[in-house]
C-alpha cells in the first residue's frame, strides 16, 4: 500500500515547474553580478602612503629645513629648501604611457632653454617594452609605476601617482599637465607658460585649472550606472556626475585636492560590471566630477589638449598619420572655442615624428 505521504509524480512535476520562475527571479539577488578586475589591495596601500606624504608636505608651513631631512623624490636637496628660495612657478609635465616616448626629441626642442621652469615625470606601465634610449629631459624621470588598463580605475591611480610624485619632488611645481605618449606641443613653451600664469579668474584671484567639465553628454546615463544601480550613491548623485577629457592642467591646490580625496575615490575605484564594460571610462569622470563638486569656480571647464573625435573607433580618437602633418594642420589644431588656444594635441602615430620635427622650428615653436 502506498504511503499517504508519498507525493504524486504529477505534483512533483508541478512544483518543479512553478519553481523555475522563482529561480530566475531570485538568482540576480543571490548571485553577485560579474565585475571587471578590481585594483589590487597592495597597490592601494602603497598609493595611500605616497599620497599621505604628498598631502602632509603640501600642508606643512614654510620654515627652515635640515638638508639631510628634506630630499626631493628623485634625490638631492628638495622640499622646503626649494620653497625657501621663492622660485618661479614651474610646470610639471606628467607623461602617462604604455609604450616608448617616440616624440621625446620634439619635446626636447619644446623644453630647451626653459628647464628652470619645468619638471618632467613619466609613469610607464611595467609591462611596457621601452626600447628607445631616454633623451636628456626624460632620463631618470620614470616614477615607480603599476599596471594600467582600459575600463578600470588604474588610469586614475596612475595619474594620481604622477601628481603625488610631482608634489613631493618640487614645491615650486604649480601647474600639472597630464599628457600621453601620443601628445605633441602646438605652441612654444613661453606661450603655454603665459597662458597658465596669466589666468587668475578663479576665486580670490587664483589661477584656474584647465580641465574639461561637461554635464549634458548623451553617454552620461550609461556611464553613471556602469558599476551597478545606485552604486555611486550617496557620495556622487547623478546630477553631480561629470565627464571630460582625461588630459588636463591642474593647479597645485587642485593636485593636492585629488591626492587627498578618499570619499569619491572609494566610489570611482569600484570595478564596472562585465556586461557594462563598454560604458566604463572612469578616468574621464573622476577628475571633472571631483573638481566640479569641490571647487566649481576654480576651473575653466575646457581643456588645452585638442582631440579629433570625428572618426573615433573603439573609444579611440582619430590618429594622425605622417601624410596629414603640415603647418596648416598645426594652426588648425591650435584653434579653440575657449578664451585660450589649444597648447597640445593628440593622437599622433609614431611615424609622425619626422614630419613634425621638420616643421618644429618654423611652425610649432613659433607663434
Amino acid at each position: 500500500m502506498a504511503s499517504p505521504y508519498a507525493a504524486s509524480p504529477y505534483v512533483l512535476s508541478l512544483l518543479l515547474l512553478l519553481s523555475i520562475p522563482a529561480v530566475f527571479l531570485l538568482a540576480p539577488r543571490l548571485i553577485p553580478p560579474r565585475t571587471l578586475p578590481a585594483i589590487p589591495d597592495a597597490d592601494e596601500t602603497e598609493d595611500l602612503a605616497l599620497f599621505r606624504r604628498a598631502v602632509l608636505l603640501s600642508a606643512a608651513p614654510s620654515k627652515p629645513a635640515d638638508p639631510a631631512a628634506t630630499t626631493s623624490f628623485f634625490g638631492g636637496a628638495g622640499g622646503f629648501l626649494k620653497k625657501r628660495k621663492q622660485q618661479q612657478p614651474k610646470v610639471a609635465f606628467l607623461f602617462l604611457t604604455n609604450s616608448d616616448l617616440v616624440f621625446a626629441p620634439l619635446w626636447e626642442k619644446f623644453f630647451a632653454g626653459h628647464h628652470g621652469l619645468l619638471n618632467v615625470y613619466v609613469h610607464a606601465d611595467p609591462a611596457a617594452a621601452l626600447t628607445l634610449p631616454p633623451t636628456p629631459s626624460f632620463r631618470g624621470r620614470i616614477i615607480p609605476g603599476k599596471a594600467t588598463q582600459r575600463a578600470s580605475a588604474t588610469l586614475i591611480s596612475a595619474a594620481r601617482r604622477l601628481l603625488a610624485t610631482a608634489l613631493l619632488d618640487d614645491p615650486a611645481n604649480h601647474f600639472f599637465a597630464l599628457l600621453s605618449q601620443s601628445c605633441v606641443p602646438l605652441h612654444p613653451f613661453p606661450a603655454l607658460y603665459r597662458t597658465l600664469t596669466s589666468d587668475i579668474a578663479g576665486p580670490k584671484g587664483r589661477h584656474r585649472s584647465f580641465i574639461e567639465i561637461l554635464d549634458a553628454e548623451p553617454t552620461l546615463h550609461d556611464r553613471y550606472y556602469a558599476r551597478g544601480d545606485d552604486v555611486m550613491l550617496p557620495e556622487v548623485p547623478y546630477d553631480s556626475f561629470r565627464v571630460g577629457s582625461q588630459f588636463f592642467v591642474l593647479t597645485r591646490r587642485h593636485a593636492v585636492m585629488v591626492v587627498r580625496d578618499r570619499r569619491l575615490w572609494n566610489k570611482f575605484k569600484l570595478p564596472c560590471l562585465v556586461k557594462r564594460k563598454y560604458s566604463c571610462y572612469p578616468e574621464e569622470h573622476y577628475f571633472p566630477t571631483l573638481l566640479d563638486m569641490q571647487d566649481p569656480a576654480g576651473s575653466t571647464k575646457f581643456t588645452l589638449t585638442r582631440v579629433n573625435w570625428t572618426d573615433s573607433f573603439d573609444g579611440h580618437p582619430h590618429t594622425y598619420q605622417p601624410e596629414e602633418v603640415s603647418g596648416e594642420l598645426i594652426r588648425e589644431l591650435r584653434k579653440s572655442n575657449g578664451t585660450y588656444s589649444h597648447m597640445f594635441a593628440r593622437k599622433f602615430a609614431p611615424e609622425c615624428l619626422g614630419p613634425l620635427m621638420k616643421i618644429a622650428d618654423s611652425v610649432i615653436l613659433r607663434d
